[in-house]
């Protein structure tokens, strides 16, 4: 019987491997500053994540077209840095969602 560490530490992996996905997902709906999407990261999917990861991973998002940003000026406080997805992003989470449906179904039926 596997130990519960090793569960997860497996769960941990499956989670962080889907990250960038994650990410996609949430952008797709509405453009995030950087900490809100940590905050999503974990209400939503139950993952969370720190600023030295988040903020790497949107900036080679960025260098791959996936998103843009903007900085946006709030009436208190410091400016934030919001997140959107590309053309280029929107089409790519397409195609991901496509191959996530298509791998989901995949492992259903080897569960059943």
């Amino acid at each position: 019987m596997a130990s519960a560490d090793k569960i997860a530490k497996w769960e941990s992996q499956v989670r962080k491997g889907s990250l960038d996905f994650i990410v996609m997902v949430l952008l797709e709906k509405e453009q995030l500053y950087g900490y809100d999407l940590i905050l999503r990261l974990e209400k939503s999917a139950g993952l969370q994540v720190s600023e030295g990861t988040i903020y790497p991973l949107l900036s080679r998002m960025a260098k791959e077209e996936l998103v843009e940003s903007e900085w946006v000026t709030m009436k208190t406080g410091m400016p934030r840095k919001y997140y959107r997805l590309t053309s280029t992003g929107k089409k790519t989470l397409k195609q991901m969602k496509t191959a996530w449906k298509q791998f989901s179904l995949s492992i259903e039926k080897l569960l059943a």
